[in-house]
């Protein structure tokens, strides 16, 4: 029996309805992601079926869509080019099995934590490495291994792509692929009804075949065909320690994308709330059913989940059938998506990967939160010269740096210092007030160096709410240094007193 909600004909239309647009969506994005990821198109339309017709149904989000994504991109082709393609399901698996865990432990509420600095940082590195590497494949040309290399050698690229016939007409394929995107959402509402992707890969398609260029095409096996499951030697790699870092960037990027996307799909509609924890378990099983099967790993995609919402879907079943339409066409139709040229499908990762990039935070942040700014571009730069793993921990350090210096509020006060003339043995007294940490000792040890060498100094810590170690340690010695290098032997009353109880 079908659930409540969708006994209603109206309702259930609605939601074949929104399925079959987010199966037009999702389908140049399933192949495209694969292409990018350096794996067989049909590893793509793998894991997204299986967001569909398993995380679809499993408790968590109502309206997301899960399925590849654009993000995960340059980690799985760097996991493919280190470790091979029979260790990237081994290496999807474990990282399913960890989010299930995390989903277990109760740490999905814990994902919203992170700095959102520091995530728009990773999604804008991710945009330029997209960019700079699919640009290549526009060209129809091998990219280069680093993303500093990608973008470096871009002006080459084009100046060979030049004097080349079928890489002129691979470019034009892309841009015009580009050119669509870009100008779709300016046409009238009946036009706009077609998903813009599906529109711009179905005309660059029509184009260069009505043309006849020659440029290179998709190539798509069967789907059992493409199910390779990870082997005993595949599993064994996980006890090294470079594939450990890689199950674990897997996870906890995979994990904040998807949670990300939840909230931001809840701001779209009035219907239930996303639990996380359910929800980063259901992302855990998909991912380890993906990584059984050989497959990508997946994410909750904000681009489906925004068109599944757009289109009306108030269940779970626009996801679940989008799943299951995808399954279709992979099983009857993949020799349609051979007619598809590359170059088509990479511009339609260019333009994905430029929505990736927050221009207009990073602009709203640089005139509010400079801070939060810098952090955003230092994570981005970090991701594309090392890589996603380090650059995110380096954003996330920076993060945490700047918010222990932003909590670490201290004024410093000093007093008795203009009496020297009528008692120069009177202790001049320095008052600190608020959090007195590491990140503020050079500014607390320059006062104290302005402080008349002649006199003794007496600290008074009765208004700090916070004293750490170093900083104890630090200011104690240095007015017991002080007070001893004063030459004639201080009175008792004028020996250093620390007069809190630290």
């Amino acid at each position: 029996m079908l659930p409540t909600p969708l006994r209603s004909p109206r309702v259930l239309r609605g939601e074949i309805s929104a399925s079959l647009v987010v199966f037009l969506v999702a389908l140049p994005l399933c192949a495209g992601v694969a292409v990018a990821s350096g794996v067989p198109a049909g590893l793509g339309l793998i894991t997204g079926i299986v967001g569909g017709l398993v995380v679809g149904l499993l408790p968590g989000s109502s309206l997301q869509v899960s399925g590849p994504a654009a993000g995960l991109t340059v980690l799985v082709y760097e996991a493919v080019q280190e470790y091979g393609l029979g260790a990237l399901g081994a290496i999807v698996m474990a990282a399913g099995l960890a989010q299930v865990a995390l989903g277990m432990l109760r740490m999905g509420r814990w994902f919203r934590a992170i700095s959102v600095a520091v995530v728009e940082g990773m999604l804008a590195g991710i945009g330029l490495t997209i960019i700079a590497g699919q640009l290549y494949a526009m060209a129809g040309a091998t990219a280069p291994g680093s993303g500093i290399a990608k973008i470096a050698g871009v002006p080459e690229l084009l100046l060979d792509s030049a004097g080349s016939g079928p890489a002129l007409a691979a470019l034009g394929i892309g841009v015009t692929t580009i050119g669509l995107l870009m100008g779709w959402p300016y046409l009238p509402r009946r036009v706009r009804a077609v998903p813009a992707p599906l529109a711009a890969v179905a005309l660059a398609t029509g184009l260069s075949l009505l043309l006849d260029a020659p440029v290179a095409r998709l190539k798509v096996e069967g789907l059992l065909g493409s199910i390779q499951p990870p082997g005993g030697d595949d599993l064994a790699r996980l006890a090294e320690v470079g594939v450990i870092g890689t199950v674990v960037a897997f996870a906890l990027i995979s994990s904040a994308e998807s949670l990300f996307s939840a909230a931001a799909v809840d701001r779209m509609h009035d219907g239930p709330r996303t639990d996380y924890d359910k929800e980063l378990m259901a992302q855990g099983f998909g991912n380890t059913l993906c990584g059984a099967l050989g497959a990508l790993p997946m994410t909750a995609v904000i681009v489906r989940s925004s068109a599944n919402v757009q289109a009306g879907a108030k269940t779970k079943a626009s996801r679940v059938l989008h799943g299951f339409w995808l399954l279709l066409f992979a099983a009857l139709l993949p020799g349609l998506l051979e007619v598809i040229p590359l170059a088509a499908l990479a511009g339609v990762l260019v333009f994905a990967g430029w929505k990736l990039i927050p221009l207009a935070q990073l602009r709203r942040l640089w005139r509010e939160h400079r801070g939060e700014s810098v952090i955003l571009v230092v994570t981005a730069v970090a991701v594309v010269s090392l890589n996603l793993f380090e650059g995110v921990l380096l954003g996330l350090l920076l993060a945490v740096v700047k918010s222990a210096w932003d909590t670490s509020h201290l004024q410093i006060q000093v007093h008795g210092v203009d009496d020297d003339g009528d008692e120069p043995r009177r202790p001049v007294r320095v008052t600190l007030t608020g959090n007195a940490t590491f990140l503020r000792l050079p500014q607390i040890i320059d006062t104290l160096d302005g402080l008349p060498h002649h006199r003794p100094v007496e600290l008074d810590l009765t208004g700090v709410r916070h004293l750490d170690h170093a900083c104890r340690t630090a200011l104690t010695g240095w007015v017991d240094r002080h007070n001893q290098a004063i030459p004639a032997p201080a009175p008792v009353e004028d020996r250093p007193v620390v007069t809190a109880s630290r």
